[in-house]
């Protein structure tokens, strides 16, 4: 017989101050489940993570909890205790029958040295060592509060592999877009205290929203021509029968209070940059620059010219020399050699991805403004702060808040409407993306495509390149940087293309003259798939699309959260049905990867 779920929330509720933060929230968490937790900052993601973590105590509602579970939860902070080195802090999250041997595979995965002293750690190497004490076990459930925060491409992309080939049940809550569509298949949306669920991974969430939301507005726009219609009749035509009257003034003050109630979605920030004087038509200049410190070299013979416009984008690992690069292309950090020239007219606005230009003592109101009254200047007009801050979803009361008394949303967001105040006509922004829901990114993302200045950003978020840079700028080896032209997928692109070009130069080289495909093992230039592999081929799909909508159906059904008490053997019986077809779909993936792989082979 299937067992009930492993986690089950059925009706949280929690307040802090007056509005609630989740209202009724419910939550099933299946076995193999792969959900994305989404939704507005501040909505409550976190909370209810740490909830299900039993990490937070909820006002009211039921925590099920399968019994002999194992939960394992990634806070956004880790807390390192008294370990000694990386390997006991890792080790310390293993139960008893758990294999130490995924420890030492998990460090190595994470290039992480094992006697490191946690204090050492930088704050990507300390995101690194907390996901490895969370996913060594291989807890039935893993709960990951933006597990990619701080983390390099490489190290996300090894990650979602990780939790693509993991049977544990995990929900994610992440601002990375391409991080979400790779590892969920189901998304939980949180939304002024609500959870709604649709039973597909986040590629298919936003268009699924944005609909939920025109079709809420359309409803209030009926309840609003409802009352209208009441509250003239209350004018005027009060003069049918006593009972009947009483009612239907009843009812109009019911409709009332259901439209001052409805709280409605949680309005977007509005960003605007300041004053734009046009820079000279050169930008920055760099010729056959290097920087080492000691023995390691971060950047070697590198040049590049800058013009207005540009919109370059920097990635690679961490530790590879990114914010080095950036300060010397601005003039903040000199070159060991070379020559860097700034244009004319240039005025820069820097964001810091360590946040250090924020004082956590001071209130909000002096981080602005560096204590110079409470207005700024936004596109030639002076604003009140209050005003401005509303704009980047800051509420009046927050204005005297002391900034270290703000989540790492905030203090983004801060961040940046302190960055936008400022006149330039160059945006420097290191890591901008983090701890910013994605409503944020998206707002930034236009900014930044209808910036008339110069934009130099770093960034790990693939999705966040490929909508805003022109250019991309990647470590080759040994210090040397290469421009690509494009974006992030497009910088993929034409590394590809470069290997097999390469490839083909080698083949040309071969002493006989031959290409290295014709050495292949004779009659496989001329194989083709059988007549049984093509017709599978061509009707996996079908079979896969008809498995998934099949498990969708279940899913919904079995996310009532009564029908367990109602009916255990409907729910255990649809819970068989999921894991059977999960296991039909998993072999249907492979079997079609498997043929794909194979055709494309045989077609060279």
């Amino acid at each position: 017989m299937a067992s009930p779920p492993l986690l089950r929330l059925d009706d949280i509720r929690l307040t802090f101050g007056g509005t609630p933060l989740l209202a009724g929230v419910e939550l099933n968490v299946l076995p193999q489940d792969r959900i994305a937790l989404v939704g507005r900052n501040g909505s409550g993601k976190s909370t209810l993570l740490k909830i299900a973590a039993g990490v937070v105590e909820p006002d009211r509602g039921e925590v099920f909890r399968q019994p002999g579970a194992t939960i394992r939860y990634l806070a956004q902070e880790p807390d390192f205790g008294n370990a000694l080195t990386v390997e006991e802090y890792v080790s310390a999250g293993l139960g008893p029958a758990d294999d130490p041997w995924r420890v030492t595979r998990l460090l190595d995965g994470f290039s992480l040295s094992p006697q490191a002293r946690p204090q050492d750690l930088s704050g990507g190497e300390a995101r690194r060592a907390a996901l490895a004490r969370v996913l060594a076990p291989e807890p039935d459930i893993v709960l990951l509060d933006e597990p990619t925060n701080h983390l390099d491409l490489p190290t996300i992309e090894w990650l979602e592999d990780e939790i693509r080939a993991m049977r544990s049940a995990v929900v994610i809550i992440s601002h990375d877009r391409r991080f979400l569509e790779r590892t969920t298949q189901a998304t939980v949306w949180i939304d002024r205290g609500v959870a709604r669920r649709i039973n597909e991974g986040f590629g298919a969430f936003e268009a699924w929203r944005d609909k939920q939301l025109e079709e809420e507005e359309i409803q209030l726009q009926k309840l609003d021509r409802r009352i209208e219609r009441e509250e003239h009749w209350l004018r005027y035509g009060v003069t049918a029968r006593r009972t009947r009257n009483e009612r239907r003034l009843a009812n109009l003050h019911q409709m009332r209070a259901d439209r001052r109630d409805a709280r409605r979605a949680v309005g977007t920030v509005e960003m605007s940059s300041g004053d734009v004087r046009e820079s000279g038509k050169l930008v920055i200049e760099a010729r056959n620059v290097s920087k080492a410190y000691g023995e390691r070299v971060l950047v070697r013979d590198f040049s590049t010219r800058i013009q207005r416009g540009d919109r370059l984008g920097l990635v690679g690992p961490n530790g590879a020399g990114k914010t080095t690069l950036i300060r010397m292309l601005i003039g903040e950090t000199p070159p060991d050699s070379g020559e860097i020239r700034l244009g004319t007219k240039l005025d820069i606005a820097f964001l810091d991805q360590k946040r250090a230009r924020l004082r956590d003592d001071v209130p909000v109101v002096e981080a602005l403004t560096d204590g110079r009254g409470d207005q700024v200047m936004v596109n030639g007009e002076a604003r009140h702060v209050a005003g401005y801050l509303k704009d980047f979803l800051f509420q009046p009361e927050q204005i005297r808040t002391p900034v270290g008394n703000l989540s790492g949303g905030e203090r983004a967001r801060l961040l940046l409407a302190k960055v936008l105040a400022t006149p330039a006509n160059m945006l420097v922004l290191d890591e901008p993306t983090n701890d910013l829901d994605m409503e944020t990114l998206d707002l930034l993302q236009e900014l930044i495509a209808n910036y008339p200045g110069t934009v130099i950003l770093v960034s790990h978020d693939r999705d966040f390149l490929d909508r805003t840079v022109t250019s991309v700028l990647s470590p080759d080896e040994d210090g040397r940087w290469l421009e690509y032209a494009g974006g992030y997928s497009d910088m993929l692109a034409q590394k590809n293309g470069a290997r097999d070009q390469a490839r083909k130069v080698d083949a040309k080289a071969r002493p006989d003259g031959k290409a290295a495909a014709a050495t292949e093992p004779a009659g496989r230039a001329s194989a083709k798939l059988s007549y049984k592999q093509k017709f599978a081929l061509e009707n996996l799909p079908k079979e896969m699309a008809k498995l998934e909508a099949e498990i969708g159906r279940a899913e919904v059904e079995m996310a009532d959260p009564k029908l367990f008490n109602r009916d255990p053997t409907r729910f255990n019986a649809l819970a068989k049905t999921i894991s059977d077809k999960r296991a039909a779909l998993a072999a249907a993936e492979d079997q079609w990867l498997e043929l794909e792989m194979l055709r494309a082979e045989l077609e060279g």
